[in-house]
């Protein structure tokens, strides 16, 4: 990539801003672990939100997004329902109060909380601890190859050299400084210094996200648009069949790419996608970073703001530019991605239409804002892994007494150890890919079934967690390793189903332990579910006790939420590509939601801390 002195210079500039940044805050860090790993929850919910929000526009989650735009319209704003991506209103109507009501620092810590401290909630604490460490390797090794190949691409120096006869390449000398000086702030500053370094890079990329779409919209006509793309291609409806044609385009070879993505039943997959989305949803999120920042924040109902405010803030100014870079790259890189032939690249068209088409200046600004939002995702990692070693298991089981200054120490020391295991599986991720990936889809794979337990059944125990969990994590394995050419979301039923019978099976072969630690999780979480024995216990215990009895209007939240979504997801898709029509539509539908939840969803807020 061509870059001037002047984006050189911005890119340059920015990076040592946030590092410098990131050290100016770390003297908040210090007073305790309370402090270290969420900020003392003093922080106020929309910097938490706004740091959530900036961890989304990851790089490769964006060049993904534009190229899954390129290849299928409009259809493709229901793809990152794989994941599912409206988990993030579940949170918000009703699991991110449930959550910080508990009081803790990690999900670990919060599994006790659930299951009290006998046997099985032991064995359950174990696997959540070891879930969280290991997974975060997973990403640290992740980000560490992803951070090299970034850096490689956009900056002009070639850093390779030979250091005791080991030959360490471009890639991955500039991983290692990006993680070292990533780390180092990180670990000095903790909590405070992720959030602030996250908001700034927020703003930055807000600012590009809107001079993108300035750029795309003043450079490409309608007619231009209509001319390069298929049938269907701006239909958010579809059918069984996705029956996009990509024959008759400057880019034939489109589909072959959506052949070998396996999304031509389309209505098969959104089937799946809503099936394991629903599931996935109650399962609440993973103890990873997101789950950090609503353990982080003041009060249940700001827990619950912050996540609100992450698709509130993100969603418009991110779909604007991945819309603005699939329209340049649509009308103007067209016909040359088509000579590609079959080795076409679709991920490239986002760096590809940086290059072409962003004056000097903003390039830098933007390729700095990307390289930002890999350090802020990963510093994100390394701040909420070490939680679970030092908390979870140096202070829980091994020197409960220590003074704060220990902990703090032990925390700098597990960050970077961490980092340290995970920069070493990047360095082997050729030979390690198989385990890497063994790591992450399989224990995510286990996951589903005893995390929607935990929150809805009163029967169910820590014993049940640990068998649900483990039986979900060999299905998933087998599926790995026996089954690779599958995808995964056509096997989600039989992992969920293997991980559910190791919640039944785990949770009967025993009565239920630990009964009072149970009526103190019901009487402070007030969830709804099947909670019948527990209920009309705690409500003999206590006559003034209410039971939650929200469940449908969470339930209407939640379906107005999903599409709330999804207007600021097409509003600014529509835009771009001029279907006004649609977009006026689909604006009423954002007014209407946004009223919605506002009168029965922030309104009644309040609630949730008087409880």
């Amino acid at each position: 990539m061509s870059l001037s002195i002047l984006d050189i210079s911005v890119i340059l500039i920015y990076i040592c801003g946030l590092v410098g940044l990131g050290f100016y805050i770390s003297k908040k860090a210090s007073k305790d672990l309370q402090s270290y790993f969420l900020g003392g929850n003093q922080m106020k919910w929309y910097y938490l939100g706004l740091s959530n929000a900036s961890g989304m526009f990851d790089t490769s989650g964006t060049m993904w997004t534009v190229s899954i735009l390129f290849i299928y319209g409009l259809k493709s704003a229901w793809i990152p329902w794989l994941w599912p991506v409206w988990n993030q209103v579940f949170i918000f109507v009703y699991l991110a109060v449930w959550m910080r009501r508990s009081g803790v620092m990690t999900g670990a810590q919060w599994i006790t909380f659930r299951f009290g401290d006998g046997k099985g909630a032991k064995l359950s604490h174990i696997i959540i601890v070891t879930f969280a460490v290991i997974s975060v390797i997973g990403f640290i090794a992740y980000f560490f190859e992803g951070i090299g190949k970034y850096c490689t691409s956009i900056l002009p120096w070639d850093l390779s050299t030979d250091i005791a006869g080991y030959h360490l390449t471009s890639e991955r000398a500039y991983a290692l400084i990006v993680c070292l000086l990533t780390t180092l702030y990180t670990v000095k500053g903790g909590m405070y210094s992720v959030v602030a370094t996250e908001v700034l890079q927020f703003f930055i990329m807000t600012i590009a996200c809107f001079s993108i779409g300035y750029i795309a919209y003043t450079s490409v006509s309608a007619e231009q648009i209509r001319a390069v793309i298929p049938p269907g291609w701006s239909d958010l409806s579809f059918g069984w069949n996705l029956n996009l044609d990509w024959t008759n385009t400057p880019v034939p070879n489109v589909n072959d790419k959506i052949d070998s993505d396996g999304f031509g039943m389309f209505g098969l997959l959104f089937m799946m996608m809503l099936f394991k989305g629903i599931f996935a949803s109650i399962a609440g999120p993973v103890p990873s970073y997101d789950m950090q920042r609503i353990l982080a924040a003041r009060t249940p109902s700001e827990a619950a703001k912050m996540s609100f405010s992450t698709i509130l803030v993100m969603y418009i100014p991110r779909y604007l530019m991945v819309a603005s870079f699939a329209v340049l790259g649509l009308v103007y890189l067209g016909p040359e991605m088509g000579k590609m032939g079959g080795n076409i690249d679709f991920e490239k068209v986002l760096p590809l239409t940086i290059n072409s088409f962003v004056p000097s200046g903003l390039k830098g600004l933007i390729l700095a804002g990307f390289l930002s939002a890999f350090m802020g995702t990963f510093a994100a990692f390394v701040n909420a892994a070490p939680a679970y070693i030092v908390n979870d298991i140096y202070k829980k089981y091994i020197n409960p007494h220590a003074p704060n200054k220990t902990y703090i120490r032990l925390s700098v020391l597990s960050s970077t150890l961490l980092v340290l295991v995970g920069i070493v599986f990047g360095f082997n991720a050729s030979s390690l890919t198989k385990l890497t990936l063994w790591l992450t889809s399989a224990l995510y794979g286990g996951y589903v079934a005893a995390n929607v337990l935990k929150w809805v059944w009163w029967r169910f125990t820590g014993n049940g967690y640990f068998w649900g969990m483990l039986f979900g994590l060999i299905a998933s394995t087998a599926k790995l390793f026996f089954f690779p050419e599958i995808v995964d979301i056509y096997v989600f039923p039989v992992i969920l189903f293997f991980s559910l019978a190791g919640c039944i099976i785990g949770t009967f072969i025993e009565p239920l332990p630990n009964r009072e630690a149970v009526k103190e999780f019901y009487r402070k979480t007030r969830p709804w579910g099947f909670w019948g024995p527990i209920k009309r216990e705690v409500m003999l215990e206590d006559p003034s006790f209410v039971p939650n009895k929200d469940f449908s209007r969470d339930a209407s939240n939640i379906l107005a939420g999903i599409v709330w979504q999804m207007a600021q997801v097409v509003i600014p898709i529509y835009f771009m590509i001029r279907e006004n029509t649609q977009m006026v539509i689909w604006s009423a539908v954002l007014i209407i939601t946004s009223v919605w939840l506002k009168k029965f969803w922030w309104d009644k807020l309040k609630e949730a801390d008087a409880e």
